[in-house]
Parts: structure tokens; C-alpha cells; sequence
């Protein structure tokens, strides 16, 4: 473990905007974790936990010690009667895991392909798309407590996941580090094939039984097709989650507006697509500043050149104050602003 100090987090977050930590360490394993906690200095301190940067806005410089996850490792923990348990470490790229497994023949993550991010962020936002999210999958997670250094396993029901959301960005935000995330892949496999995108793919391939590899590689070409890569225009993704409504209230919107998007949910209530919402408001290749919403998809916010936090900010409040106008739905953001 060896602090650094007045770092450039450009680099280290997908949206490419400017931010300094005033102090970072790099870990790479569950003892390195333990001793910056027992370290004189910084273990009281506020601490920042930072993987893939996918999902974070920087608005300033960073005072809490940033905690650059970079645990690896990936295994099969075992076989069961109805599943397979594998599991990776925290600092392990999320898509390339995703690849892993199917590579292994172990089938069940492939519809979460190229979501950006590490693994270790993925039960933090419960990540998910195409009709399954990681708490789908989920068996549970180690966990070192900052204040007292230990582990603990943390299993689904105390993760109080939620759709994109669980207790990591709630109580447990800033007060502990996921360092290994242990998934449970069924069996038999089912695919999962609901979403509109997945069954042109089906319709315009002719294959209405695809392997679990050809739906990874339709996700793939679905996802770069709609979506910028960071690499050449920094984004974090869909910025904002897709809202849920009553039944009723869906009604009432698609009265006023037929084309609207929507998905019915088990439980009778109705997900919009939050794209649909801001794209119908005009939005779509809209900037404010240097920070822009991407042509191709609406949902997504980029940074088209030295654009700073407080830009994208602007712009993410502006589009919710325009959905709200407009629909009366209140868009929620899916990065943390720092």
C-alpha cells in the first residue's frame, strides 16, 4: 500500500471530467484494505471507494482518500443441483467476467453483457439490462467494514437490493468495500428474450432459440450500436434510471401520448423508458456547456470536450425539470455526483 498523493482521477472516470484526489491508494487484495484501515493517518479518514469510474460525476476535488479497488481473480466456487457459483474479484472488469463465464459454459450473465464498470460495482447499482439484473443472479458478496477491519458475507437480503440501488449506496455508502462478489448461475439455463431489441435480433436472424454466446453477441452489437464508447467520447452510461409508474398514471400519459415506450412489471406497475421521456422533449443532441446529450440515445449524457462536473450537472437538472414539465415524472440520475 502506497499512498499517492494530488492524483488526475481524468483518467480514472469514464465521463473524462477533471477532479484531484488529494490522497489515493491502490489496493489489490483484502490485506491491503486492513492496513490502510490501520493505518494512524488515513484510517479514520473519509474514504471513496473508486473501480471502473462508470459511474461517478466529479463536480470538485476529492478530500475523502480514494480507494482505487483493484482486486482480481476469477474461479468456479462449485457446483450445485441447480446452480453454478462463481466468483470474481472486486477490481475485475465487469464485461470481460461476463465473457469469462460463458467461456467456461456456464451460461446466465450473458444479457448484462458491456455494461461498463468493475465487478465489484455491479451489486452497489444492482446492475442489470435486457430483462435481468445482477440480484437475478446474485448469491453474495465479502465485505470489509472500515471501522472494524472485518469481513463479513453479505447475502441478497441484506443487500436490500432495489432496481439500481442497494444498501451500498445507502447505509453502508463510504463506510465499507466490496472486495469479492460470488454470483449464482441456474440450471437449467432459461434464456431471457423479452425486450423489444432481443426479438428484432431473433426476427431478423431467423434463430428463435439462440445459445446463450448469441445473445451476448446481439447484447454486444445492440449496446454499441445505441451507445458511445468511453474510450472516444467519455459517458457513463444511461444517466438517468428508468421510471416506474402506476398503471394508471401510464394511462394518462399514453392518452396524451401513444408512442411512449413502457414495459408492464409483475407487480402491476409500469417501467418507462426514461430515453422516450427526454428524446420526446427535444433533447436529443442538445449541450449545455462542453457536457451534451448523445444523438444516437437520448438516455445517455457525454462529455463532447473538456467538459466539466458542474456542466453535466446543469444539464442533467435542466432535462429533469423538462421531463417533469412535460409528464409530470421526476427522472432520477443513476451516477453519484462527487
Amino acid at each position: 500500500m502506497h499512498p499517492e498523493h494530488d492524483v488526475s482521477l481524468k483518467s480514472l472516470n469514464t465521463f473524462g471530467l477533471p477532479a484531484v484526489a488529494r490522497t489515493l491508494v491502490r489496493v489489490s487484495s483484502e490485506s491491503e484494505v486492513r492496513r490502510l484501515i490501520d493505518d494512524p493517518q488515513l484510517g479514520l479518514a473519509p474514504k471513496l471507494v473508486l473501480g471502473g469510474g462508470s459511474n461517478v460525476v466529479f463536480i470538485r476535488d476529492v478530500e475523502p482518500v480514494v480507494i482505487k479497488m483493484e482486486i482480481m481473480g476469477r474461479r468456479v466456487v462449485e457446483e450445485r443441483a441447480d446452480c453454478w457459483i462463481v466468483e470474481a474479484g472486486a477490481g475485475e472488469n465487469w464485461h470481460d467476467f461476463v465473457a469469462w463465464t460463458l467461456d467456461q459454459g456456464l451460461p446466465g450473465l450473458e444479457n448484462m453483457a458491456l455494461i461498463p464498470g468493475t465487478v465489484g460495482a455491479a451489486p452497489v447499482q444492482n446492475i442489470g439490462a435486457y430483462g435481468v439484473e445482477l440480484a437475478d443472479r446474485f448469491e453474495s458478496v465479502d465485505n470489509i467494514d472500515f471501522m472494524t477491519g472485518r469481513t463479513l458475507v453479505l447475502g441478497a437480503q441484506t443487500c436490500r437490493f432495489g432496481y439500481r440501488d442497494s444498501i451500498f449506496k445507502r447505509e453502508l455508502a463510504g463506510k465499507s468495500v466490496i472486495t469479492r462478489v460470488r454470483l449464482r448461475l441456474p440450471k437449467p439455463w432459461i434464456p431471457v428474450l423479452g425486450y423489444l431489441d432481443l426479438e428484432r435480433k431473433m426476427a431478423e436472424s431467423g434463430n428463435y432459440a439462440p445459445s446463450a454466446r448469441q445473445i451476448f453477441d446481439w447484447v454486444v452489437a445492440i449496446r454499441r450500436a445505441k451507445l458511445p464508447d468511453p474510450a472516444v467520447i467519455g459517458n457513463a452510461g444511461s444517466f438517468f434510471k428508468n421510471p416506474v409508474v402506476t398503471e394508471e398514471q401510464c394511462r394518462d400519459i399514453i392518452g396524451r401520448d401513444p408512442e411512449i415506450v413502457h414495459y408492464p412489471l409483475p407487480d402491476g406497475t409500469v417501467k418507462l423508458a426514461a430515453g422516450w421521456l427526454i428524446d420526446a422533449c427535444g433533447w436529443k443532441g442538445k449541450s449545455i456547456g462542453q457536457a451534451g446529450v448523445y444523438e444516437k440515445q437520448a438516455l445517455v449524457l457525454v462529455n463532447r470536450g473538456g467538459a466539466i462536473g458542474a456542466e453535466v450537472v446543469t444539464l442533467a437538472r435542466a432535462i429533469q425539470e423538462s421531463v417533469y414539465g412535460r409528464f409530470g415524472i421526476r427522472l432520477e440520475p443513476e451516477p453519484v455526483v462527487v
